[in-house]
């Protein structure tokens, strides 16, 4: 197989493991995160265990620019690409008004413009393939408002918005659009969100970031729109889905309360 799969957020977590499923595949893999240091050990491990391919550009999709310059060095390689996972993300925990503003505009700017971006850049390529797939990471954040986590669930939202109308623009493209929303995973998320006081309620429900990421996989080339892993998660997007949206966010308020 020459194909390649190109995954954002790739040097941990969910994006990691996705893209050491897709090596197992055989897929060649244009790796993309932050830190160049995860970047790096995720390469060689999969050159090594896997035989396939494995570039890789250390950037950070926060910074205006970033996404033309993943397009213009993907495209550089002149490679086949089938596969674009959109997984980059991260989450700011507070109260809207008494967070600094430039950190909650940068998670919108990962969260939603550069994948907005990086699809809009790549799909004339993926419609160069016989089959192609996009694969976007949400969260069952996106199916309700979370007070204190107020721009980051909005972001979610826009993602599986985003993912269920370019879905159905592609529908009769050679393009299946799916979109992944997991819940709590032990990825780290809630360190890095700033939520330590509430790490170890979420880690009594955490999913393994390879649970996640084989239910990603799996949804993804079934041609699934939605994929929610988890049972307790799948119960709570329906919950919020169909419920009264004020009880709805009083549970979640009490669940993340600052």
């Amino acid at each position: 197989m020459d194909q390649y799969a190109l995954v954002t957020g790739a040097g941990k977590g969910i994006g990691r493991a996705m893209a050491i499923l897709l090596a197992q595949k055989g897929y060649n893999l244009l790796l993309v995160s932050r830190s160049e240091n995860d970047l790096i050990a995720v390469s060689t491990q999969i050159k090594t265990d896997y035989h396939v391919k494995a570039d890789y550009l250390a950037i950070d999709l926060s910074v205006a620019g970033a996404t033309l310059r993943i397009f213009d060095w993907a495209k550089s390689l002149n490679v086949p690409i089938s596969i674009l996972i959109n997984n980059a993300g991260h989450g700011v925990w507070g109260n809207f008004d008494e967070l600094d503003l430039a950190p909650q505009t940068g998670m919108m700017q990962v969260n939603m413009n550069a994948l907005t971006e990086l699809s809009y850049h790549f799909i004339p390529l993926l419609k160069l393939q016989q089959q192609a797939f996009i694969l976007n990471v949400s969260s069952t954040a996106a199916y309700q408002a979370v007070p204190t986590l107020a721009i980051y669930a909005a972001t979610k939202a826009f993602v599986l918005s985003f993912s269920r109308a370019l879905r159905y623009e592609l529908k009769d493209a050679n393009i299946s659009v799916s979109c992944l929303s997991p819940g709590p995973t032990d990825t780290g998320f809630a360190h890095s969100a700033g939520m330590d006081a509430l790490a170890e309620l979420a880690a009594k429900f955490n999913m393994k970031p390879g649970e996640v990421a084989t239910m990603g996989i799996k949804g993804m080339f079934n041609k699934k729109a939605e994929i929610v892993p988890g049972f307790l998660n799948k119960l709570s997007a329906v919950a919020a889905t169909h419920g009264p949206k004020s009880l709805i966010e009083r549970v979640t308020a009490g669940l993340y309360k600052h």
